[in-house]
């Protein structure tokens, strides 16, 4: 063999070795989708202790509140073909000082939101934060790294204007943008409120255009609100600065039929994940409602698409250990520490 020929042989076996350093790093940006996989038991989990985060709200402090079995957060999720770089927090903090992240949506985003406060402030337990609340908007900052992570409560992104006639629920109006405006980092999400009824709903008409009307296909008006988002990001967001995600639609457990248990009528004395890579009863209708939509929209939008790896998580609810206790049985949110976790170990994936 020539000198040219060796120079080129031990060349090729640098090249592959750096390859195979690398190959655990890769995840979604390369081509690895992060979310089919399944769950499995890891004893290094959770991420952190929830007692650590005194601010965590009653209806997801599912320990605090006497959930007797404590498996549920020691499950980490594995993708098939890759394995997620383990959540840092004071990596986070540091790629991101000086910086603004919000989460706009519902009480699902406040369930996502304050799982990153609460695993960014474990990683840093000694650093300073502070905690302020103006109009629908919440800032955790962290001070020590000049951070803001910002919730803005807009369960339907869309506006609700007040009329003669009532509440409006205008499906082609975004007027509460600008405070969604100079943040380098957002993450929507709605869907949990648009099956609401009675008492709980909280607007009297659904108004289109000039076309005012009492109720409509609920999925329908999903669909709309979603085109009209999806306008506002391709005309007012500026993603070479500002880098939009959508969390995607989070599962709640109330039919025991769906993940083979026809006997459970709720997520109540579940105990453990679904193990396998699919869920029986199929994703929801709005999932594909939702990915349809951000084909859509021309500039890029990132999908946490959480969907699937959460229906396998029936045990992660806070059920009769949430806000309303024994006279409640949440099936919808998410125990702290759990779930919401592994959204934001994803999240810290992509922005890595």
């Amino acid at each position: 063999m020539g000198s040219t020929d060796k120079a080129i042989s031990y060349g090729s076996a640098l090249v592959l070795s750096l390859l195979l350093l690398l190959l655990p790093l890769l995840h979604e940006a390369e081509g690895c989708d992060m979310f089919t996989g399944r769950w499995v038991e890891d004893a290094s989990y959770p991420l952190y202790d929830p007692s650590a985060c005194p601010f965590i709200r009653r209806e997801f402090a599912c320990k605090r509140n006497g959930r007797p079995d404590l498996d549920y957060p020691t499950f980490r999720w594995q993708p098939q073909g890759c394995k997620l770089a383990r959540f840092n927090g004071v990596e986070f903090l540091e790629k991101n000082k000086g910086k603004k992240i919000m989460f706009v949506g519902d009480s699902l985003s406040l369930n996502q939101w304050q799982s990153l406060t609460c695993m960014l402030h474990s990683s840093v337990p000694n650093s300073p934060y502070n905690i302020t609340t103006q109009g629908t908007i919440t800032t955790f900052t962290f001070q020590e790294y000049g951070m803001e992570l910002k919730l803005d409560r807009n369960v339907y992104l869309v506006d609700i204007v007040r009329k003669k006639i009532g509440r409006v629920l205008k499906l082609d109006s975004i007027n509460d943008g600008h405070n969604w405006s100079e943040m380098d980092t957002l993450i929507f999400n709605t869907w949990h409120w648009w099956s609401r009824r009675g008492p709980s709903q909280p607007w009297d008409y659904i108004q289109l255009g000039s076309n005012v009307t009492k109720d409509m296909n609920r999925v329908k008006a999903f669909k709309i609100a979603l085109g009209t988002w999806g306008k506002w990001v391709d005309t007012v967001v500026d993603t070479q600065k500002t880098r939009v995600f959508f969390q995607g639609i989070s599962p709640s457990h109330y039919k025991g039929a769906l993940w083979g248990e026809p006997t459970a009528r709720s997520c109540a004395k579940q105990n453990k994940p679904l193990l396998g890579t699919s869920y029986p009863g199929g994703l929801p209708a709005e999932v594909g409602v939702l990915k349809r939509a951000l084909g859509k929209i021309s500039k890029p939008v990132t999908l946490l698409d959480i969907t699937m790896l959460s229906l396998l998580r029936k045990d992660g609810h806070p059920s009769i250990y949430g806000l309303g206790g024994r006279t409640g049985n949440d099936c919808s949110h998410w125990c702290l520490s759990g779930v919401p976790d592994t959204w934001n170990e994803i999240l810290y994936n992509y922005m890595a």
